[in-house]
């Protein structure tokens, strides 16, 4: 089999690999109440996954554009993102101070925080789909959320998705150049790379399918 060969089908493995994660599966259950299809977007997520309710949405960020093709790999970092404030092939702009990763190893541009007020269809796209209702910002600064038909945070958390949200720990450089290439790709449940000076996040995947209307 010739190198021209190898490379592509190399190349059509990530693909498919993508695909098992940022995009929107074919196939998802619908949500009792009636709702707005749009575009699909993804939530950036924080808390316990066994609850259904909490506070601390004000943490939580969004993606209206689908990150994940939008985002370049690790090892084309220095050529493509490598200068502070450097844009990226798909548009977005490098922060060196809070960069994203998944968990193929591509750099992605940071979501929108705080993730605005309003009612989400998400899922897992697996058995569970429901109602996630963002409520404004209390007078403390805070966010509540709560999921309908019993839903917790896991049942719509999109297992095969990961992202992490990296940031200088104390006066270190952190950069994207530190990240471990052989503890990519992460499995579903297991840490996000530890990447030298930096704090890392890790944090859980909603894909939103639609909005209720005259929320």
């Amino acid at each position: 089999m010739n190198t021209h060969l190898l490379k592509m089908l190399n190349r059509l493995s990530q693909v498919a690999l993508l695909a098992l994660c940022w995009f929107l599966p074919s196939q998802l259950a619908s949500a009792e109440t009636a709702y707005k299809r749009i575009p699909t977007q993804y939530i950036a997520a924080l808390g316990d996954k066994t609850l259904n309710s909490g506070t601390g949405a004000e943490n939580w960020g969004l993606w209206a554009v689908d990150p994940g093709p939008r985002g370049v790999k690790l090892r084309d970092y220095e050529t493509l993102v490598g200068v502070e404030g450097s844009v990226a092939p798909a548009g977005w702009r490098f922060d060196g101070g809070e960069w994203w990763l998944e968990e193929h190893g591509l750099l992605m541009e940071k979501p929108v925080f705080p993730i605005p007020a309003g009612k989400y269809v998400v899922s897992g796209a697996r058995e569970v789909t429901a109602v996630l209702t963002i409520h404004p910002k209390g007078a403390d600064g805070t966010q509540k959320w709560e999921l309908d038909q019993g839903a917790s945070l896991y049942d719509v958390t999109h297992l095969r998705c990961r992202a992490a949200r990296y940031t200088p720990e104390s006066a270190n450089s952190c950069s994207p150049a530190k990240a471990q290439v052989a503890s990519i790709p992460v499995p579903p449940g297991e840490a996000m790379p530890v990447v030298s000076g930096c704090k890392a996040e890790d944090f859980q995947v909603l894909i939103v399918i639609g909005v209720v209307e005259g929320s």
